[in-house]
């Protein structure tokens, strides 16, 4: 049986999982774009750590190997990308992986998102939970705040018995953990949210310009969540496109962001809430030679 362990951060979660099962594994595989705390986690398993191409099944089948007969694996990897929601290939990771390895699949955006119920990644993939464990954070679609650890009886067990940050954090406030679980029971009882995020998604990224001139996508266009990733092509596409954007009232965030490139770039989340009106202004933007917008 699945069980949920609540702590008090996303970020936290990965540690916590790391340092309970630290002495398990003889390597960790980590995806060289993965997230800062599956990087830091990493260090907790206290062994040799390697990476692999980002979201390439051959390279992590390739690192594997490396680390010789007999060794112990586990493999470190966001499950939906937060720089271009690209979802990482979890049932061919499992597939080319020894028998007894592990996933630890931090999904802080894919819960809530991917899958034919909303439960993520692994849903969205089909795979089978029993090789896999799955981090989430309570702060992207659920709207309030902290982190979960979803895993078997053994596994909460074993972090209870073992991780320190765990037993050594401050728990969230009652308010918060009350407001996380008023969040799962209105996402469980109404689809209205899931779909509306579906099309919303689906109708802004369909009306862009794969083509533009000014700007690129990366993988974004073709992914199957929210995230719209937008890089100019230069500095001065970056300066005209955030001038276009804040004469729109839309007032953009530009990261430099791990995973990302590093010139940086615009990254949109679309909502469930956002409205017509807002949707189409953004389009609009974006879709727009830079002429049509001055000052």
């Amino acid at each position: 049986a699945e069980d949920a362990l609540l702590v008090g951060t996303g970020y936290l979660t990965n540690l916590v999982v790391a340092q309970a099962l630290a002495g398990n594994f003889s390597h960790v595989l980590i995806d060289e774009k993965g997230h800062p705390s599956l990087a830091d986690s990493a260090e907790f398993f206290q062994c040799p750590v390697l990476n692999f191409e980002h979201r390439d099944v051959e390279s992590a089948a390739r690192a594997a190997k490396r680390c010789g007969r007999g060794a112990r694996l586990v493999l470190l990897t966001d499950g939906m990308f937060s720089h271009d929601g690209s979802v990482s290939p979890l049932q061919e990771y499992l597939d080319v992986l020894p028998s007894d390895s592990l996933l630890l699949v931090d999904d802080s955006h894919g819960a809530g998102v991917l899958g034919g119920h909303g439960r993520g990644t692994p849903e969205h993939c089909g795979v089978d939970r029993q090789r896999l464990i799955q981090t989430i954070t309570l702060s992207k679609a659920f709207g309030v705040y902290g982190g979960a650890i979803l895993g078997g009886k053994k596994l909460r067990q074993t972090i209870l018995d073992r991780s320190r940050s765990y037993i050594g954090h401050t728990p969230p406030p009652l308010p918060l953990i009350h407001a996380a679980l008023q969040s799962l029971e209105l996402f469980a009882n109404d689809r209205s949210f899931r779909q509306r995020l579906i099309a919303n998604t689906q109708k802004l990224k369909s009306a862009l310009d794969r083509n533009s001139s000014e700007f690129s996508w990366g993988a974004s266009l073709d992914t199957p969540g929210p995230i719209l990733r937008v890089e100019p092509n230069s500095q001065q596409s970056r300066k005209k496109l955030r001038e276009r954007l804040e004469c729109a009232r839309i007032f953009p965030p530009f990261l430099r962001y791990p995973g990302g490139p590093d010139a940086g770039y615009f990254r949109f989340v679309i909502s469930s809430e956002h409205s017509e009106k807002q949707l189409t202004g953004l389009r609009e933007v974006l879709s727009s030679p830079s002429s049509e917008f001055t000052r």
